[in-house]
């Protein structure tokens, strides 16, 4: 009988013991580190619009190449002209946030109001999942320093071209050969669909962007040039003398530079009416849309397993 009763104390004592190690692990496993100390870890969150799981928009995500969370106020970089330097590299004040328990609240000047689910994937990337549309996207973070603004410039460069009501020719080399694009003096870059829709005027020189009248409307497309990430291909679609053919380089966030092999000819077209996605009229960000475009995904949407475990 005392043996039994030996072996009973000593089962329950080893049991009592396991389930203090076993909370003690529970307690251990608790987060030591905050969301807004997450959210400020990093001065810079590239959104990767490429790695987004699920059918679902957030409008003001979809349009944003970068977004920074200081102080309660969230800044985008929305467009490609100036950044790196608008708002010392932050872009623009574009929302309010609200950060607790893993939860990201933010209202947007435009878009309204979205609630986000926070998961921190890796060491400089966070998840931000939407529940109200089942989508995840994915955010790395860089300090300014270390965040290359040139290669999202070209790499995205095609939304550069679009940041403009109109391209005007300023400049033709008096060498090279006379060719019929000698007589095209605007061009313009549209968004929206496909991004590949460009039309181009006759009209003189000095003509207003409202009074432009547009001659023809093709198809465009951006290239890479192989050894060289800030030189890039251009070919417009004319059906009427075949595909015209440049290289593009960039003088600066208001002018190109179009080389046509062909004619061995070199233009320079200088940008008319900046268009900002968002632009804040007053200290309190009355916001006003001069363009509702948003970046579109490379790649196929794919469903996103991520499933809503938010407490309700």
């Amino acid at each position: 009988m005392k043996t039994v009763k030996i072996l009973l104390s000593f089962v329950l004592t080893a049991t009592l013991f396991t389930s203090c190690y076993v909370e003690t692990n529970i307690i251990d496993d608790e987060p030591t580190i905050s969301i807004n100390q997450l959210l400020s870890s990093y001065e810079i969150w590239y959104v990767d619009i490429n790695s987004t799981s699920g059918y679902g928009t957030t409008p003001f995500l979809q349009k944003a190449f970068t977004i920074s969370f200081r102080n309660g106020v969230m800044y985008a970089n929305n467009n490609l002209v100036g950044i790196g330097s608008s708002g010392n590299g932050y872009g623009i004040a574009v929302a309010d946030y609200d950060a607790y328990n893993m939860i990201l609240d933010i209202t947007h000047d435009v878009d309204g109001f979205e609630t986000f689910d926070v998961f921190q994937i890796d060491n400089n990337t966070i998840e931000l999942y939407n529940p109200n549309n089942d989508t995840s996207y994915f955010l790395d973070g860089y300090q300014r320093s270390n965040f290359d603004y040139d290669f999202v410039f070209y790499d995205n460069i095609h939304y550069f071209l679009q940041e403009y009501e109109a391209w005007e020719k300023t400049y033709t080399s008096e060498f090279g050969a006379i060719n019929e694009f000698d007589n095209e003096n605007y061009l313009q870059f549209l968004a929206g669909g496909d991004d590949e829709t460009f039309r181009s005027s006759q009209d003189e020189n000095g003509t207003s962007v409202s009074n432009l009248i547009w001659d023809y409307t093709g198809v465009y497309g951006v290239g890479n040039i192989t050894g060289n990430t800030m030189l890039k291909t251009l070919t417009l679609d004319y059906d009427f003398f075949d595909n015209e053919y440049f290289e593009l380089s960039v003088i600066n966030d208001g002018k190109i530079e179009l080389y046509h092999p062909t004619s061995e000819t070199v233009y320079e077209f200088e940008g008319r009416g900046y268009i900002q996605y968002l632009k804040s009229s007053d200290a309190k960000r009355k916001a006003t849309v001069k363009r509702n475009e948003m970046r579109k995904h490379r790649k196929n949407k794919v469903d996103n397993p991520r499933e809503n475990t938010r407490v309700k």
